[in-house]
């Protein structure tokens, strides 16, 4: 089973590596290094495991960090102004407000008015569209990229193959259809969600099969061919008392019964988590060499 085994955690820290050998290289020429602001709205638990795990790894890339937590009650105007002071501000080349925030804050308000160049989530129209055309100039949203990494670093043949993705979000189902259909990756792309007909149907036509669906374990063995190679997305927390902390963490594939017909899938954890922070990591480096024109 090992071997079927796509590590995310390794592919990640070569992704680091290679980042963090750019980065020294570009601050030597320049005496420059990039720059990433993190906004937290109020102290949700997961929400702060996240931004400190970005601060935690953009410090350790040699990167301006820079960490805002504001009050779970702050106002939509005080989150504008914290982001516009951002957008001024030369030394941040990366901006990002971690997602979901408190009721009261419009965040599709709050991407509009990121700078597009600093929008290293990915998810500003602007960046959407930039993607979908195939642009060169535009921020791939972190997930889907990383995705489009683990496959391109473990050698899966993506041209001519059929990309059944399952779930339909603007973070990560309509992006990663979009990265997938590029020329250079050039797979055929179905896209289908918890509401489509005959699902099994579709997903056992795959030769990639991408699980962004947000339910657990929803995708079983009976539903995927042999061979396939299982992207798993999906990370839910699952009630379960044999387990210390009283649950247990699994994807949106049913790992047990999917992993011994795939030719190689993703463990949860340890997949495609790592690779989401890495790809935040790229997409500031690469933010910082458009603003600065180095590189």
């Amino acid at each position: 089973m090992e071997e079927k085994l796509i590590r995310g955690k390794i592919i990640a820290d070569e992704i680091i590596s290679e980042l963090r050998e750019e980065v020294n290289s570009l601050k030597e020429k320049s005496g420059k290094v990039p720059g990433l602001a993190v906004v937290l709205i109020g102290e949700d638990p997961a929400s702060k495991v996240y931004v400190n795990s970005k601060e935690k790894m953009a410090n350790s890339l040699g990167y301006h960090s820079v960490k805002i937590v504001l009050p779970i009650d702050a106002t939509q105007e005080a989150v504008l102004a914290v982001v516009d002071e951002l957008n001024n501000d030369p030394a941040i080349h990366g901006i990002l407000v971690q997602s979901p925030p408190p009721p009261q804050i419009d965040e599709e308000q709050i991407i509009l008015n990121i700078n597009p160049k600093k929008d290293v989530d990915g998810f500003h129209p602007s960046n959407v569209g930039l993607v979908f055309t195939g642009a060169k100039d535009g921020f791939p949203p972190c997930t889907p990229w990383g995705c489009l990494e683990l496959l391109k670093r473990s050698k899966v043949e993506t041209k001519g193959k059929h990309a059944v993705i399952v779930g339909r979000s603007n973070i990560v189902g309509k992006p990663m259809a979009s990265l997938m259909i590029q020329k250079g990756v050039d797979s055929t792309v179905t896209i289908c969600h918890s509401r489509t007909a005959d699902l099994g149907a579709e997903i056992r036509r795959a030769d990639i099969v991408i699980a962004a669906v947000g339910i657990p374990e929803f995708i079983t063995g009976d539903m995927v061919s042999e061979g396939t190679v299982v992207i798993d997305v999906g990370i839910n927390r699952v009630d379960d008392e044999s387990r210390p902390r009283g649950y247990r963490l699994c994807g949106d594939v049913d790992f047990d019964s999917v992993a011994p017909k795939a030719a190689l899938i993703t463990p949860v954890p340890g997949g495609v988590g790592p690779m989401t922070i890495a790809m935040l990591m790229s997409n500031t480096l690469l933010a910082f060499k458009r603003i600065e024109n180095i590189g």
